[in-house]
């Protein structure tokens, strides 16, 4: 039995708007790419005084930190702390002594890599100590504390 002639041309109807719609839906999801794009590009550049305490994205950390700045507010934190601290902990301590924002988490994390180049290169020369790691995240002392 045949259809009838309605039926064939309401699904391929169906058919095209369904393909319509999951092509504006691909424009849409470009759309939205586009626009987050450009507005990461915007909190780069809309750097004024009353946002100036928030840390841009891509910032290089080496030109926020004075030549051996680094290591000595990680001294002192593990002074003021007065036991062994992993990377994280002292990572923190070091955004609160500069008085970064210690909500963000990618500050903290870019902090806690060039924490460890700081700190691996100490303990290769002998100011300071790294006693094992827990959590996959070495722990560190000084000498002293040893």
């Amino acid at each position: 039995m045949a259809l009838p002639h309605v039926v064939s041309t309401l699904r391929a109807k169906r058919d095209e708007i369904e393909a319509h719609i999951a092509e504006l839906r691909r424009q849409l999801d470009r759309a939205e790419r586009d626009l987050s794009h450009v507005n990461a590009v915007l909190t780069l550049y809309e750097l004024s005084p009353e946002t100036q305490t928030k840390f841009p994205a891509y910032a290089n950390l080496n030109r926020l930190f004075a030549y051996g700045e680094m290591f000595k507010l990680c001294k002192r934190a593990l002074e003021e702390a007065g036991k062994p601290l992993n990377t994280r902990e002292i990572a923190l301590a070091v955004i609160r002594m500069k008085g970064w924002d210690e909500a963000d988490m990618q500050l903290r994390k870019a902090v806690a890599y060039r924490l460890i180049q700081s700190l691996g290169t100490a303990a290769r020369q002998g100011r300071i100590k790294s006693v094992g790691k827990r959590t996959n995240v070495c722990i560190w002392t000084l000498n002293s504390q040893a």
